[in-house]
């Protein structure tokens, strides 16, 4: 992915599970680099986010990453 103009140094934060069953397990990702909408339209395809993972949350800043974790009880 070349890196353009439009790609803020913020990172993108998502939350996400690995199905749709209330037993399963949830997850959170930083990503940096990327353009919010690079992660939005391929999601399946970035590593460590199986294809059928169901997102739950999805933001951009660091904020977002102390407020989730916190949020859904993550580490």
């Amino acid at each position: 992915m070349a890196r353009g103009k439009d790609v803020i140094n913020a990172p993108i934060v998502m939350v996400w599970k690995t199905s749709n069953r209330s037993n399963a397990v949830t997850k959170i990702k930083k990503f940096n680099g990327y353009h919010i909408d690079y992660v939005l339209s391929t999601h399946s395809k970035l590593p460590g986010v199986p294809e059928d993972a169901i997102i739950l949350e999805l933001g951009i800043g660091r904020k977002f990453y102390e407020l989730w974790k916190k949020k859904y009880k993550l580490d």
